[in-house]
């Protein structure tokens, strides 16, 4: 039961107009033969088929596909007769988010210029054009599907704060009488004055009852929302001042739960009613299992992982019926996945010996649990999504993500452990190109990563795996803040954004000492606090690097801080949070100055590349900008890639092929073999 949708998705799928003139043809979906080197789209192509997910009972697959160059659309394949419906239109319009209500619906996001949301929209199988939308223009996003009435999906309307007449609504219960009322009507071929005639909020549910009415304890913003297993909602989050408060529903008013929002992570609901699955605080030198939580007394429960070397990062799988929580994935050194389910237990066993030297994770399965869909990868395979039917006994791929790269030509993706210079032992994960070794040592690239609250994991890494093809060892270290290692540190080391920097320089220091890399031809790239990094490396290791690459980063904190306190919406929390974390700018200036590695240009003695998008509602374009200015200023050489219609990041992929062909020449001029460089 293999899809075998490459061939009709590129002869058939919109196209446009790539900037790159050396970019291939991407109607192929084979590797480039062996003797010819693959090209840098190849690596940084859209996957031909993400987030499959059954029905429950198992009939159909739901996934979206992209087609000709950067166009997502929504499959809906038939198990049985292995036929398929594809939805989409052409232009810059994408499908994102797709859920199933039940066999027969599905809901899913409609977005453009792979910026903006258009609005939630429900399709039923069969009838793919008759694409109805549930809400538009009105920051929809879904919730969950109630189990006890699964055509009411829980919409939360985010606009309803600044935008009457939704506001003090808040989460919006959409029935099926409002999908009956737009049913039949084609969005994708519908005039303007159709679909802003289908913009018309439903204020009330079948029984007249606005859900979200109740007032929060205390006021403030509504940041999300949380159901209970059965779909029902339970809880709420808002934000005051930078702090966000967590909010249980309770006799139709929502009340103030007695946790601690800036120590607990949440990961969704619990088993039973008023619990959440949850991390707890840091204990000092002791990581913070995955516990049951009781929102009502703000008291830890039962333990469900507790790793001795790792805070809990990861997800928690639920029981496809009860929605009991019975497995969980966390990511340690490497992927990890936990049954408390004897039965998983056995299909997990049985998994691993059908896909060796690959991570398979179950990824859903119907509501029997006899037929699975499970995705298989490695460091060296992009992810394989399978079908496993445990009833009859056979299993088979369903579909390649990226069917263009040959794993035969990938690099294999080393965890090492580094130490940092106040005596933490933290990861990173090396990959070497063909032909390294002491005897004959590669230039280095150092990647971090962004975030800075994020990590690395192990896996299949399509920059990574560019930059080995090109000759070049790459190193991508974790550092203190990244989510797993929190508790071997004091916690205002999460926001010590120079000791971050050092201990990039440590692992990078590291790797040096193996005699793997050449110490004399090294580059640090970065994007978005990876950007910062970046920057702030060179500065302060003006000998370390031989060049730098920032991409969409952050310079200057304080700059940062002025951006968000006038950003256009009036609850954003990120600047109240800055402040509070951070610290404010006007009463430490010594501190923000330190931080602000665009201040400190004149300690630059290497050449820098600055690539940034000019729609960018995370890092203001004027960050880059500066920089640049700054550099000329400086005399320091430079080159730049600004695309003014892209956000954080180069989301088309076009520009992505644009930027990434500019970053390869950049580091073959200035990261050439000494001798050559003179």
């Amino acid at each position: 039961m293999k899809l075998a949708l490459a061939a009709f998705l590129a002869a058939t799928g919109p196209a446009a107009t790539l900037l790159a003139e050396d970019v291939p043809d991407l109607k192929r979906n084979t590797p480039v033969p062996a003797g010819q080197q693959i090209p840098v789209a190849d690596f940084f192509r859209p996957a031909l088929l993400r987030e499959p997910k059954l029905s429950p009972s198992g009939t159909h697959i739901a996934a979206i596909v992209t087609a000709g160059e950067d166009n997502r659309l929504l499959l809906v394949y038939d198990v049985k007769t292995q036929k398929y419906d594809i939805l989409g239109q052409s232009g810059d319009t994408d499908v994102n988010d797709v859920h199933w209500l039940n066999d027969k619906r599905l809901v899913f996001q409609l977005s453009t210029q792979k910026l903006y949301g258009i609005g939630l929209f429900a399709a039923d199988v069969g009838d793919l054009t008759a694409t109805y939308p549930i809400l538009q223009y009105c920051g929809s996003s879904l919730i969950a599907v109630p189990r006890a009435d699964r055509l009411s999906p829980l919409v939360w309307n985010s606009m309803d704060q600044f935008q009457p007449p939704w506001r003090d609504m808040g989460a919006v219960l959409v029935t099926s009488s409002m999908v009956s009322r737009t049913k039949g009507v084609n969005l994708l071929t519908a005039s303007l004055e159709a679909r802003a005639a289908l913009m018309q909020p439903v204020r009330e549910n079948n029984d007249g009852h606005i859900l979200d009415r109740y007032p929060v304890p205390g006021g403030g913003d509504t940041v999300g929302y949380i159901a209970d297993k059965d779909g029902i909602l339970a809880f709420s989050q808002t934000s005051q001042n930078g702090i966000i408060s967590l909010n249980r529903l309770a006799g139709g008013t929502w009340v103030r739960c007695p946790v601690d929002m800036d120590h607990w992570a949440l990961f969704g609901c619990g088993n039973r009613p008023g619990e959440l699955a949850a991390r707890p605080p840091h204990m000092e030198g002791k990581p913070s299992p995955l516990v049951l939580l009781d929102g009502a007394t703000g008291k830890a429960g039962e333990t469900l992982v507790d790793d001795k070397g790792y805070d809990f990062v990861g997800g928690v799988y639920r029981d496809p019926v009860s929605g009991e929580i019975i497995g969980a994935t966390a990511q340690r050194e490497g992927p990890h996945t936990i049954w408390f389910d004897e039965a998983y237990q056995k299909f997990q066993g049985t998994l691993n010996r059908s896909f060796p030297g690959l991570v398979v994770r179950i990824i859903g399965s119907n509501e029997a649990q006899d037929f699975f869909l499970v995705a298989a990868y490695s460091d060296r395979q992009p992810t394989m999504y399978n079908w496993v039917d445990f009833k009859r006994h056979t299993s088979g791929l369903f579909e390649q993500s990226a069917p263009w790269i040959d794993p035969k030509r990938m690099q294999p993706e080393s965890i090492i452990r580094f130490k940092t210079r106040d005596g933490r032992q933290l990861d990173a994960y090396l990959t070497l190109p063909a032909g390294a070794s002491k005897g004959r040592p590669a230039p280095l690239v150092v990647v971090p990563h962004g975030g800075p609250w994020a990590r690395d994991n192990w896996g299949f890494d399509p920059e990574a795996q560019f930059l080995a093809s090109r000759g070049y060892a790459v190193l991508k270290p974790n550092y203190r803040a990244s989510p797993g290692y929190a508790w071997m540190f004091p916690e205002r080391d999460q926001w010590e954004f120079v000791k971050m920097s050092h201990d990039v320089t440590d692992a990078t220091k590291a790797v040096i000492a193996t005699g793997l890399v050449d110490p004399g031809r090294v580059a640090i790239m970065g994007g978005s606090f990876g950007g910062y990094l970046a920057l702030e490396g060179v500065v302060d290791e003006p000998s370390l690097y031989r060049c730098a690459v920032a991409i969409s980063g952050v310079f200057d904190w304080e700059q940062l801080i002025r951006d968000r306190k006038y950003d256009y919406t009036k609850f954003d929390w990120w600047y109240a949070t800055l402040l509070r974390r951070l610290g404010d700018p006007r009463s430490e200036p010594a501190k923000f100055e330190a931080l602000a590695p665009v201040r400190h240009i004149d300690r630059v003695r290497v050449p820098v590349f600055v690539t940034h998008g000019g729609d960018d509602p995370v890092a203001d374009i004027g960050q880059s900008t500066r920089l640049l200015s700054e550099l000329k200023k400086n005399n320091v050489p430079n080159d730049s890639y600004i695309v003014g219609s892209e956000g954080h990041g180069m989301l088309h992929f076009a520009h992505r092929v644009e930027q990434y062909s500019r970053i390869e020449a950049f580091l073959a001029k200035n990261m050439a073999p000494a001798a050559a460089a003179q």
